[in-house]
């Protein structure tokens, strides 16, 4: 059996990260799914590149504080707090605080599988 309680405030950032992300996934022992904790500054993204899509990835971001803005190929969404925002696998989209933000956005993300399977997408 394993347990875990996780404090994000004692993990750290994941370095190159154009915004603050921390693994929680990876200070346990989950296989089956990633998990991530995000503090993103308005003008700021989650992901490393823009629109991006996965192939067998479903992810989930969950806004606690803040407004998050999900672009996608045929409109930006805005998530408030208490809403979940859901991509399944195939589905183009980039997660940000959009510039003119009145503050930060802190969210959980999680994705599963627990995979690098992210691929840049470009609108045709």
């Amino acid at each position: 059996m394993g347990y875990h309680v996780v404090d994000p405030a004692d993990l750290d950032p994941e370095p190159d990260r154009p915004s603050e992300m921390k693994y929680v996934s990876e200070a346990t022992d989950l296989d089956h799914i990633g998990l991530r904790t995000y503090r993103v500054e308005p003008g700021e993204s989650i992901p490393l590149s823009g629109l991006h899509y996965h192939d067998e990835q479903e992810e989930v971001f969950y806004v606690r504080e803040g407004q998050l803005s999900v672009e996608t190929p045929d409109r930006t969404y805005t998530v408030d707090p208490g809403q979940f925002f859901v991509a399944e696998p195939g589905s183009p989209h980039r997660a940000h605080v959009a510039a003119d933000a009145d503050g930060e956005c802190r969210l959980l993300g999680m994705g599963a599988p627990p995979q690098s399977d992210g691929h840049g997408y470009e609108a045709s």
